[in-house]
């Protein structure tokens, strides 16, 4: 696919998905969704992939849906939109088998927001801002944020933002949980750099059984996750990875995983 809206980077095991609209504070339209789960697609057929950074180009990571999509008014249909396009977006980016990491470089406001959420990461820059926006424009979250934002800092602040539409600090965001970690400005490349390479250096098979397995826990019974649980060790067990972990620990060294 021919990128206009976003840049896609391979380097060192490690996809960077950079949105690059940064005259409009990298809002996202049709074709960026179109385009973000193109890439997910193209960093899951290969195996030497193992993470996704997903950051913004200019002052924003993603100020949210550009609304000028719908200057055409009640005519849209929104909830076409909504599953052709930012849904599927973010169910590639939930659903990827390697971790994937948000460097939130600076406003994340309504979609864009959710696009934050759905990565199994975050981490910002001093600069950055989160903001449930939809309020201020009469609608409700959507892209997955009432689904995605009180798993992450709970109920009640969940719904603390989203019905004032408040912003949320980088301090204020690691805080409640809605971020791991927080850099200046000026190192915030060189640490989301080495998040990247630190994740990519796990046994991503591993990685991506417990992202399955935690996201099903979560409407399955103690005894159903038990099971689960069972299978998925018992696969894991058989793996290179799990061989090599083994080895390492026994011969105290760092182990060298291959995702395999």
């Amino acid at each position: 696919m021919d990128y206009q809206q976003i840049a896609y980077e391979e380097r060192d095991g490690v996809v960077w998905v950079r949105l690059s609209r940064a005259d409009k504070l990298n809002a996202l339209t049709s074709r960026m969704a179109e385009e973000i789960v193109d890439a997910m697609g193209r960093a899951r057929e290969q195996l030497e992939i193992r993470c996704v950074v997903i950051t913004g180009e200019g002052r924003g990571f993603s100020a949210g849906q550009d609304l000028a999509e719908f200057r055409e008014g009640p005519s849209v249909d929104v909830a076409e939109h909504l599953r052709s396009g930012f849904n599927r977006m973010i169910t590639a980016i939930v659903e990827m088998p390697v971790p994937v990491v948000a460097g939130v470089n600076g406003v994340a406001a309504g979609a864009g927001l959710s696009l934050a959420l759905a990565c199994d990461l975050r981490i910002a820059a001093e600069s950055a801002r989160f903001i449930q926006a939809f309020i201020r424009i009469g609608l409700v979250p959507d892209s997955g944020g009432t689904w995605l934002l009180p798993r992450i800092v709970g109920y009640a602040k969940a719904l603390e933002m989203s019905i004032t539409g408040e912003p949320v600090d980088a301090q204020e965001a690691l805080r409640i949980g809605l971020v791991g970690s927080v850099a200046s400005d000026a190192e915030f490349e060189h640490t989301l750099a080495s998040l990247a390479e630190r994740m990519a250096a796990l046994p991503t098979t591993a990685v991506g059984a417990t992202k399955q397995l935690m996201s099903e826990a979560m409407h399955l019974t103690l005894a159903d996750t038990l099971e689960r649980e069972a299978l998925a060790q018992s696969g894991l067990a058989a793996s290179d990875d799990f061989a090599e972990g083994v080895a390492a620990f026994l011969e105290k060294r760092e182990p060298r995983f291959t995702g395999r």
